[in-house]
């Protein structure tokens, strides 16, 4: 490519060229979801996000190996390392083993994904399945001194290590302000510092996730999982480690630390975090209780919704903003979503109906020079989706007789739509979904008709609608909240 891919590195605020490892092998590592409740939208985002990357990386000619963890146990609830795991609450509750609240909410979750047309990783693994590597991780830190045992939980020490790196490198934040606003609650648990975090914490005996250590039962802690999987699949030091902004700190400022100890050198060249999708300018989430599941985008059945939103209206909608920008929710900015969506899915149709002469008046090149400028500037979905719009217009001028287009520039303009499209922003035309919705809808004004036969005592009428449906292979059943149909 003509233009040098460049991403936005958290961690030096600032664009930097993308320079694999080992050009052109890629590893990729993203932080996935913690598996005890429903997918909500904010779980949609980095997924689609880091989604979009994948893609791109794969279509300019990486080799892309894509991590993504599932997190099943040692998240505690207040996100720090106090109160009961989430699942391990969920599973208590539920009267259930924490494993099979894990394995439901992941089907579900990937359920989810795939509707959202969400490309696997090459590698997903749970936390639960590597709690050897992460004991062992636990060992080398403890070896180099930078971590304390204290009633069987392991702590590390932030303070020491500052001393000699920068805690705080990641996320701006500088020590002494931590502990100035944190020095209350020392002496209140077992930590040398408040801001120390657990690497392995004690489990109490009614605590059910629990793992033999060194140190006694017990169960990783939240941060350590990432970097030890990271480190297995990807080796100590690879090209990008992706996740939301939330998780910037503590968690991944600790992660660089953790292996920056264990193994001599920060995780990875580049950090990249996308932003928060919000709700009247509040961050969506299960914490704050604000969320809406995708099941209920999906359905409508949501107080918060005016009506169903497609899963390729959602996509459409998180690939209309840059990764890195805030994204506030409402049904006004969904519904103009699910406009334009529809309005590229019908130039997608118009332009297979094309007829070509022998000049053409638009630069078309132009535009997919400009889709490709867009995605090496640090993934510029929206950029490319302008462009997008710009090729609509001339696809509508060129159907209504006002510009023409030659055969080689109809095929440039078809390759650019299918590539950028379908390719790498993995949007899908849902026409199947439309023309159902559309049969849904004569199937309600038939049976509209038939409950007015019904009321008018003309049974011999209703009767024979349902006869004929049924030849035509459409089940038909009464309820009492009126009637339902399939394919038979």
């Amino acid at each position: 490519m003509e233009n040098t891919l460049q991403v936005y590195n958290t961690i030096s605020r600032q664009k930097e060229v993308f320079q694999p490892l080992k050009a052109p092998f890629v590893g990729m590592y993203v932080c996935g979801p913690t598996v005890y409740g429903d997918a909500h939208l904010g779980h949609a985002r980095p997924a689609i996000t880091f989604d979009l990357i994948y893609r791109y990386l794969q279509h300019i000619g990486y080799k892309v190996r894509y991590v993504r963890n599932i997190t099943d146990v040692g998240h505690l609830e207040n996100d720090a390392d106090e109160g009961e795991d989430k699942i391990a609450k969920k599973a208590r509750l539920e009267q259930l083993e924490p494993m099979e609240i894990a394995q439901y909410f992941s089907d579900r979750y990937h359920i989810n994904m795939d509707q959202l047309n969400v490309l696997r990783p090459g590698i997903e693994p749970r936390a639960s399945g590597h709690i050897i590597e992460q004991i062992e991780m636990v060992k080398k830190i403890i070896e180099k001194g930078y971590a304390y045992v204290v009633n069987g939980s392991v702590y590390f020490d932030v303070k020491k290590y500052n001393d000699s790196y920068n805690y705080g490198k990641l996320s701006g934040r500088i020590l002494e302000d931590l502990l100035a606003n944190t020095r209350a609650l020392d002496g209140q648990d077992e930590k040398h510092n408040s801001f120390d975090f657990a690497l392995w914490k004690n489990a109490q005996p009614e605590h059910i996730m629990r793992w033999p250590s060194p140190w006694g039962d017990g169960f990783p802690g939240w941060h350590m999982e990432c970097s030890a999987m990271s480190a297995k699949y990807l080796g100590t030091h690879f090209d990008i480690h992706g996740g939301g902004m939330d998780l910037l700190f503590p968690h991944h400022e600790s992660e660089i630390a953790q292996s920056q100890v264990s193994n001599g050198c920060e995780p990875c060249k580049y950090w990249l975090h996308n932003n928060m999708i919000t709700i009247n300018g509040q961050k969506m989430g299960k914490s704050l209780g604000n969320f809406i599941t995708l099941d209920e985008f999906f359905s409508g059945k949501h107080a918060s919704l005016d009506k169903a939103y497609s899963p390729m209206c959602i996509r459409f909608f998180i690939l209309q903003a840059h990764y890195r920008s805030t994204l506030d929710f409402s049904n006004e900015a969904l519904q103009a979503a699910e406009k334009g969506f529809k309005r590229l899915m019908q130039g997608v149709d118009t332009l297979q109906k094309l007829s070509i002469s022998a000049t053409s008046k638009s630069d078309i090149p132009k535009l997919t020079a400009n889709c490709y400028e867009a995605m090496n500037d640090d993934f510029n979905s929206p950029i490319v989706i302008a462009n997008l719009f710009e090729g609509l217009r001339i696809i509508n001028a060129v159907n209504d007789g006002k510009e023409s287009i030659t055969a080689a520039d109809l095929e440039i303009l078809k390759n650019l739509y299918t590539t950028f499209i379908f390719d790498i922003l993995g949007l899908k035309n849902e026409t199947e979904n439309n023309q159902f919705e559309l049969l849904d809808g004569l199937m309600q004004m038939i049976f509209a008709f038939r409950q007015q036969a019904k009321t008018n005592k003309d049974y011999a009428a209703s009767d024979k609608i349902r006869d004929e449906l049924s030849r035509l292979g459409i089940a038909v059943k009464d309820g009492k909240d009126g009637s339902a149909w399939n394919i038979e």
